[in-house]
C-alpha cells in the first residue's frame, strides 16, 4: 500500500513518514497543496493523508479538485483540534475520515485500516493468497504448502501488487509508479532484477504460480496446474 502525506509541517511529516515505514506502506510526503495535488491526480496511492491548512493550496481545495476529476482515493484529513467547520465541509466534499492534531500512532493506524477497508482493499490478517502461494505483507514472508521464505520489501511490494491485480497485466511503468513513485529516475532493469528474484524464489518453494511476461506490455501471475 502507497499512502501520500500532503502536510506542510515538515517534522510532523517526516514522522508520520516514520511511522507508516515501520508499519511496512510506502510513503511519499510533500509539503504543500499543489504539490500535493500533482502527486494525488497520478492514481498511484491508496490512500492520502491530507493536511487542511496549508500554503498554494489547502486541503479542502485539493480534496474537491480530486473528486471533481472523478479521483476516488480515499482521504483523511489532518485537522487542527477545534475545525469543526472545515471537518463537515471535507465530508460533504468526499473526505473518509479526518483526525485532529495532536493523535497518536495507534489512532492514525487504525483509522487508515479502517479507510482501506471500506476501500475494499485492506489485507486479511493472513495476507494474501494466489492459487497455491499465501503472501503475509507484516512479516514479509511467502508460504507454499507450509513452506515459507522471507522477501525483502520490494519484492513483498511487487509480488503484493501482482495478486492484488487479480491476473491482470501490470506493465513495467505501472511497476515503477507504485512502488518507486512517479518521479522516480528507476529504470526498467530494476523492474527485470526484481521479477528475476521473485521467480526464484516461487521456483524454490515449488510454487504451481509464475509470473508470466507478456511481451511488450508487462507481467501477469498464472496458476500452471499439471
Amino acid at each position: 500500500m502507497r499512502i501520500l502525506i500532503v502536510e506542510d509541517e515538515q517534522h510532523l511529516a517526516e514522522a508520520l513518514t516514520q511511522i507508516l515505514k515501520k508499519n511496512h506502506y510506502s510513503v511519499d510526503a510533500v509539503h504543500d497543496g499543489r504539490t500535493g495535488l500533482d502527486y494525488a491526480q497520478s492514481g498511484i496511492y491508496d490512500l492520502l493523508l491530507l493536511d487542511i491548512m496549508m500554503p498554494e493550496m489547502d486541503g479542502i481545495s485539493v480534496l474537491k479538485t480530486l473528486r471533481q476529476q472523478g479521483v476516488a482515493t480515499p482521504v483523511i484529513l489532518l485537522t487542527a483540534k477545534g475545525e469543526i467547520t472545515d471537518k463537515v465541509i471535507g465530508l460533504d466534499y468526499g473526505a473518509d475520515d479526518y483526525i485532529a492534531k495532536p493523535f497518536s500512532s495507534e489512532e492514525l493506524l487504525a483509522r487508515i485500516r479502517a479507510a482501506l477497508r471500506r476501500k475494499g482493499e485492506v489485507l486479511p490478517e493472513e495476507g494474501l493468497r494466489f492459487g497455491d502461494i499465501q503472501l503475509n505483507t507484516a512479516n514479509l514472508k511467502l508460504s507454499v504448502n507450509g513452506k515459507e521464505m522471507k522477501l525483502n520489501l520490494k519484492e513483498n511490494e511487487l509480488l503484493e501488487l501482482l495478486i492484488t491485480r487479480k491476473q491482470g497485466v501490470t506493465s513495467k511503468e505501472q511497476i515503477i509508479e507504485k512502488l518507486w513513485g512517479f518521479d522516480s529516475d528507476v529504470e526498467y532493469n530494476n523492474v527485470e532484477v526484481y521479477i528475476s528474484f521473485l521467480r526464484k524464489k516461487l521456483n524454490f518453494l515449488h510454487s504451481q504460480v509464475k509470473i508470466n511476461t507478456i511481451r511488450g506490455v508487462g507481467y501477469v501471475l498464472e496458476e500452471v496446474t499439471s
